[in-house]
């Protein structure tokens, strides 16, 4: 990557948006979702962003002004004049007074951070870059995004971050994991999608009361295949985001483990059957990776009566 992907807090803080026109009122109409005080400096300002200066939805200022003033509590500058010859002074303006983030607006050699596409359910964000090189990409993949998550897929994650003191206060680290997994893949997600929130809100509600379960360990023995990633089984990336832990041999394509969940414990074990079955027996959810298809399990996995274990398969 060329550039790390990052959200910037913007609660308390500026946004400056450099330009009046078209690709300005392009900028205001992005970040006006964000709770950031926008100030919009130029000569002559197009009549949308006059509009949404009349609504106080922004704060016009007079190009004259750009002084290191208006660059203090800013949290990203953008430069939108539509002129290659204006932006690029306008962008050594900025920096010379101190503005920490400028992003030029198509001249990404001279950008701090690149504007990705947005899929917004508020708080609940996806953005999507592609280093500038790709536009027309990004918004492709932003297209196919929208349809995957609900309208009101938002409003569940905000629902969900009001219980999160309770629900950390009464489970577990894992029985909080495993919780949260219910609500957003259970009968929770699929009655706030219908728009019935109440409903959803009780039924959350009602399963924290219950408490935890027992705590089971479980196997997945997954087959990795060749050594690509995108040629892992659907199902073999589901496991490796739920485990604990992903336990495989010395000789697993590296690129193989960026599938499992980020703070899963890795192992890399001599004797990978008994390390997994060790770590099961103690109740941790384990995958054991092995190269190939995986078509058989072993004898001493396949015959366990006392475990959950699961094979998937991979591509030979």
């Amino acid at each position: 990557m060329k550039a790390f992907p990052m959200f910037l807090a913007t609660t308390g803080r500026r946004i400056v948006i450099l330009g009046g026109g078209e690709q300005a009122a392009q900028k205001a109409r992005l970040v006006i979702r964000t709770d950031a005080e926008i100030v919009v400096a130029g000569f002559d300002f197009d009549d949308e962003l006059r509009a949404l200066a009349e609504e106080g939805r922004v704060r016009l200022a007079d190009a004259h002004e750009i002084h290191a003033d208006l660059f203090e509590r800013a949290a990203i500058v953008f430069v939108a004049t539509g002129s290659a010859g204006a932006d690029g002074a306008l962008h050594a303006l900025a920096k010379a007074l101190g503005a920490p983030v400028v992003n030029v607006v198509d001249r990404p050699a001279l950008c701090d951070a690149l504007t990705p596409s947005i899929v917004d359910r508020d708080p609940v964000v996806v953005a999507i870059g592609t280093e500038g090189t790709a536009p027309v990409l990004g918004r492709q993949i932003k297209t196919a995004i929208e349809t995957m998550l609900e309208p009101r897929l938002g409003a569940l994650a905000a629902l969900a971050g009001r219980m999160r003191g309770a629900v950390g206060q009464k489970l577990s680290a894992r029985a909080r994991r495993d919780f949260w997994v219910w609500v957003f893949s259970g009968p929770v997600r699929s009655a706030h999608a219908t728009g019935s929130e109440r409903r959803a809100a009780q039924l959350l509600k009602a399963r924290l009361e219950e408490g935890p379960g027992p705590v089971e360990g479980s196997i997945a023995y997954v087959g990795a295949g060749p050594g690509d990633a995108d040629l892992v089984s659907l199902r073999g990336v589901r496991r490796m985001q739920e485990a604990d832990l992903v336990v495989h041999g010395p000789d697993l394509a590296p690129g193989i483990l960026e599938l499992a969940r980020r703070d899963a414990e890795r192992k890399v074990s001599g004797d990978p059957v008994a390390d997994a079955l060790s770590a099961a027996r103690e109740g941790s959810r384990v995958v054991l990776l092995v190269p190939g298809a995986g078509a058989e399990m072993p004898a001493d996995l396949a015959s366990l009566t006392d475990l959950l274990v699961e094979h998937v398969p991979g591509i030979g």
